[in-house]
């Protein structure tokens, strides 16, 4: 802002630059002849005038240099990024890692949120039962405050399917919360409810930023999306392209009751049994204009929490990667889980796994289209179960401005037990 002003105002000196342009264009009336002194003064009168008449213009220009960076400041695209605290990542997405503030200004708190709706279209087959459903799966709001330079806060909280009763399910709940501060200029240290650093959806889950009505089943089944814990995490951003995050957390409670499933285990922070912690490392590499490539590992010792002495450790690998070179994209991803213990063993789920694979092509501003396949097994670990899930989706996604999503899909199931549920996804999101 400071930079532009400067580069706006003239130097004292230049402002007789048009008094002399007025003696050089008086020059030939006055050079046949000694001016008088009345003839002078007449002279300075005018180049008086013409010094004040450029000090308004360039008081002006500044009002109005002011007046367009604070509108700026305020209304920029980035602006719903810094209140979410989610990057963007697709083409009309915003590159960066899980910066939610705009570093450089204290004091200031902001407001934010997304939310998306829901229709479901799908016929059973094999077993399976039919879905008609409309649901306003999610409404989300954000709060986020800097207290200074180097020391911020962020939050989100979140209402699903639209109400909460006892036996209708929904669910209000903490999303994360937690108090970020920069040691230095490469090194953040958080401290909080955080989500997880791992894969593509989990902290970038805004639903413009990605296609399909619902979230990939891979990174809900497998990851599980949207995974937070407690604990710390220190932020390293050695140079420019390169990050490397570090958690140390609260982990899983899986039992055998539920198959060992990962996505079941998850207690969000709420009374989280914490007698074993696990932790996170992932490195993520953005040096290419339109590529990021990251790969995690996280560990826990006992993943049920001392209860079941038939099961121990979980071990988890995952990658991604995504390219978009003008209107091309691609995401994909695979991640896996090993988990010890004669008990996981017993139902298959000491593997579980799961990729997928979305090309998708932008025909425009607001128009794309893409295809999505995905398989993922919870209980990989037995070839006797018919566990395996494999789904296409195919799709639209319509932006008719960069917040606003419109999506269609239909989906088709190819599921090893024969179970499917085929059919049409609707839905409709945004976010600010």
């Amino acid at each position: 802002m400071s930079a532009i002003r400067k580069r706006t105002r003239l130097h004292p000196a230049g402002l007789a630059l048009p008094a002399l342009c007025t003696a050089l264009a008086a020059g030939p009336a006055l050079a046949a002849r000694t001016p008088t002194v009345e003839e002078l003064w007449a002279v300075i009168q005018a180049q008086q005038k013409e010094i004040q008449a450029l000090k308004a213009r360039l008081a002006e220009t500044d009002q109005k240099v002011e007046a367009t960076a604070e509108m700026l400041e305020q209304g920029s695209p980035a602006s719903h990024a810094e209140a979410s605290g989610a990057p963007v990542r697709a083409a009309h997405e915003a590159e960066g890692g899980h910066q939610p503030f705009h570093h450089g200004r204290s004091g200031r708190t902001t407001v934010g949120g997304y939310g998306e709706m829901h229709y479901a279209r799908l016929d059973g087959e094999g077993g399976a039962a039919d879905k008609r459903e409309m649901d306003f799966h999610r409404f989300i709001l954000f709060l986020n405050h800097e207290f200074d330079e180097r020391t911020r806060f962020a939050s989100e909280l979140e209402v699903e399917h639209a109400f909460v009763e006892p036996d209708d399910g929904g669910e209000v709940a903490l999303e994360y919360a937690y108090i970020e501060r920069d040691l230095r200029d490469d090194l953040s240290l958080r401290a909080g409810m955080m989500l997880v650093p791992v894969g593509i959806i989990n902290e970038t889950h805004e639903p413009p930023t990605f296609y399909g009505v619902e979230r990939p089943e891979v990174e809900k089944y497998v990851l599980p999306t949207t995974w937070r814990e407690g604990g710390v995490q220190f932020v390293w951003r050695p140079r420019p392209g390169w990050q490397a995050d570090l958690m140390l957390h609260s982990g899983f409670q899986t039992s055998a009751a539920k198959s060992y499933a990962v996505r079941a285990g998850r207690k969000s922070v709420g009374e989280a049994p914490a007698n074993d912690l696990a932790f996170t490392a992932r490195v993520r590499w953005t040096g290419m204009p339109g590529v990021e490539l990251a790969a995690a590992y996280q560990r826990q010792s006992d993943v049920t929490q001392g209860t079941d002495a038939n099961a121990g450790a979980a071990n988890l690998w995952t990658a991604h990667a995504i390219v978009q070179k003008g209107a091309a994209g691609l995401r994909a991803l695979y991640a896996r889980w090993d988990l010890d213990g004669s008990g996981p063993a017993s139902v298959g789920a000491d593997v579980q796994r799961g990729w997928y694979v979305e090309p998708s092509w932008r025909f425009n501003g607001e128009l794309g289209a893409f295809a999505r396949y995905s398989r993922w097994d919870n209980q990989a670990g037995s070839a006797a179960t018919a566990s395996e899930k494999r789904q296409w989706n195919l799709g639209l996604n319509w932006w008719p401005h960069p917040d606003v999503v419109f999506k269609l899909d239909w989906q088709i199931e190819d599921n090893a037990d024969g179970k499917n549920q085929d059919g049409l996804n609707l839905g409709v999101g945004y976010m600010f």
